[in-house]
């Protein structure tokens, strides 16, 4: 059975804005590993699009959850990391 990882999305480094950082997501585990292609030996071969190609996102963690349970999923839940407080003065901005 698919194990689904239920975790805070990450903010990437190109979005400044704060319109989908409360989002969750759903990412789906990997059916079969990777296999190496015998031309270049990279690691990518496998036909499990789900890991690479699906992410259910969510506004919380318990409509992720409440959607795993209606399709029978088993889930975990990640918690979100806590941030450290970076104290700083203003003239910090300015060395």
């Amino acid at each position: 059975m698919s194990l689904a990882l239920i975790s805070k999305r990450p903010q990437l480094g190109a979005e400044h804005g704060t319109g989908r950082v409360k989002s969750w997501q759903l990412i789906f585990d990997r059916q079969t590993p990777l296999r190496a292609d015998p031309l270049t030996g990279w690691a990518g071969g496998t036909g499990d699009t789900r890991p690479d190609q699906v992410r259910l996102l969510f506004d919380s963690p318990e409509a992720a959850v409440a959607y795993c349970e209606r399709q029978g999923l088993a889930y975990e839940v990640q918690p979100d990391p806590p941030r450290p407080l970076q104290l700083q003065s203003y003239a910090d901005n300015f060395k």
